[in-house]
């Protein structure tokens, strides 16, 4: 398989099957497939031409789904973006983007405004009668008179920002090779088959969503349940209703669903296969919970955008899963360096960097970026980490999110990590706010499950920390703020506790 259009050749088209809760239908591969390639032609009849960047804000569903690979499928450009943006967002990701078409809902929304704004057209995706995904809007052609030339591997995809907390995001260009390696890695690593059922509850506009559960699942020709959004509340009766066998989310919705659990009755046995936990550091206190609680391993991966997502990932039962690591390199090398560039042996602290078929060539339209980001063909992450002996990576942090107090650097997912150890914890986030005497403090927003007092936290804290990693404040909470891709977002934090 050398690209997306190729994603349905290796399952059996009769038997796998999208599920859609909402309406309680599913869309067999091969309608799926049809749909694409329907979809496919008219693009290309609607004067769209290989290489063109077709933008795409859409809610989870089948016609986010059948838009983008049928975009991919005629050569085009599919960009996901997050229907919740803003219009000044909007402008700026469909300008970096150069997009030529947006594909959107009905109504106003600002993605339309924004659209409208930069005089491009705007197609309304929707479903007939009779299930099938449609398009129409100015320019759109229905016409499927031609069948598009099938694309090629060094072809560009999949055009994703990144999560830009701290700068301006930047546009990740994936190759269908990119994308088809990464799929392929996960599908095989998990051991998906068609007598998996996924249920995706991650945004597909993200690689987590898209890639992750989605892409890897059909590539694999398992059933996948596509709710339009995640629902703690209807989580449980999804996986019962639908055999579910497993799910991959952040670490902010694993919390939500053990904090609910006995409320919304989740079983003591889930069924599920596995757990799997990736995009934000995953506890070891956490992850022990899951699996009590669920009776399911839970297998922690580690990902990135620029990585065509994951990057390494701990293995299934019978393998040694590691709490605390997010496993070994998942087909791709992974190193850690140092300063000036060198690679540094097992067991010390650098930059994670990575290498492989999976890791893009360079970001679109930021030369000088690129030009950081990569050292003699390695990729440089910005995490740092290190390696063990056996190759297992444990992740310490984040560079540009270090807390430099007086000189010393405190890693805020280590303190996350000692407070989510805490039983009154439910979540937890570290995060620097500015001092006049160390430069940087630290503080801590949580969000407890029973009662506990800040100075109890600190006096635990005291024990496992050293005396300048203890946080000087603790902020009691009833949520942290999150990215759109479920990350906390330790950068509104500081802004929020900063006088």
């Amino acid at each position: 398989m050398s690209s997306l259009a190729d994603l349905f050749l290796a399952t059996d088209k009769r038997l796998s099957a999208i599920i859609v809760p909402e309406t309680d239908t599913e869309i067999a591969y091969g309608s799926l497939s049809d749909q694409v390639e329907r979809l496919a032609g008219c693009l290309r009849q609607s004067g769209l031409r290989p290489g063109q960047t077709v933008a795409i804000a859409l809610r989870n569903g089948i016609e986010f789904l059948v838009s983008f690979l049928a975009a991919t499928r005629a050569r085009l450009v599919a960009a996901p973006m997050n229907e919740a943006f803003k219009v000044e967002e909007f402008r700026f990701l469909l300008e970096n983007s150069g997009a030529r078409v947006v594909i959107t809902t009905s109504g106003t929304s600002p993605i339309r405004d924004a659209a409208s704004a930069s005089n491009l057209p705007i197609w309304t995706a929707s479903r007939t009668a009779t299930g099938d995904v449609e398009l129409s809007g100015p320019g759109f052609s229905s016409s499927t008179k031609d069948t598009p030339d099938a694309p090629v591997p060094e072809d560009i995809a999949m055009l994703m920002h990144t999560s830009g907390t701290t700068s301006r995001p930047k546009a990740v260009p994936l190759t269908h090779a990119n994308l088809m390696a990464s799929v392929r890695n996960i599908s095989a690593h998990y051991a998906l088959s068609p007598a998996d059922t996924g249920l995706v509850v991650m945004p597909l506009f993200h690689g987590h969503g898209l890639i992750g559960a989605t892409l890897s699942s059909l590539c694999a020709g398992a059933k996948i349940v596509l709710p339009e959004r995640f629902s703690a509340h209807l989580f449980w009766p999804m996986v019962a209703g639908h055999t579910v066998t497993w799910y991959s989310a952040v670490p902010t919705i694993h919390e939500i669903l053990l904090v609910r659990a006995d409320s919304d009755h989740a079983p003591s046995r889930s069924g599920l296969r596995f757990v799997r936990s990736c995009s934000s550091p995953l506890s070891p206190a956490t992850l022990k919970r899951l699996e009590d609680r669920f009776a399911a391993p839970v297998i922690e991966a580690y990902a990135m955008t620029e990585t065509s997502h994951q990057a390494t990932s701990n293995p299934l039962p019978p393998g040694v899963r590691k709490p605390g690591t997010v496993g070994r390199g998942t087909n791709v090398e992974v190193g850690i360096m140092g300063d000036g560039g060198k690679l540094l042996e097992a067991g010390n602290q650098g930059e994670v960097v990575v290498r492989g078929e999976t890791v893009m060539h360079g970001y679109s339209r930021n030369p000088e970026a690129t030009k950081q980001a990569f050292t003699d063909g390695w990729f440089r992450t910005g995490d740092l980490g290190i390696l063990d002996r056996d190759g297992y990576l444990r992740l310490t942090g984040r560079i540009k999110e270090l807390i430099n107090r007086g000189g010393e650097k405190i890693s805020p997912t280590a303190v996350d990590a000692v407070l989510l150890g805490h039983p009154a914890i439910a979540m937890a986030a570290s995060f620097a706010v500015p001092d006049p005497i160390y430069g940087e403090e630290i503080h801590a927003a949580v969000v407890p499950r029973a009662e506990v007092t800040a100075a109890e936290l600190q006096a635990y804290c005291r024990s496992r920390l050293s005396a300048f990693e203890i946080p000087k404040v603790i902020h009691f909470v009833k949520a942290l703020p999150e990215s759109a891709t479920g990350k906390v977002d330790r950068h509104k934090l500081t802004q929020l506790y900063s006088s």
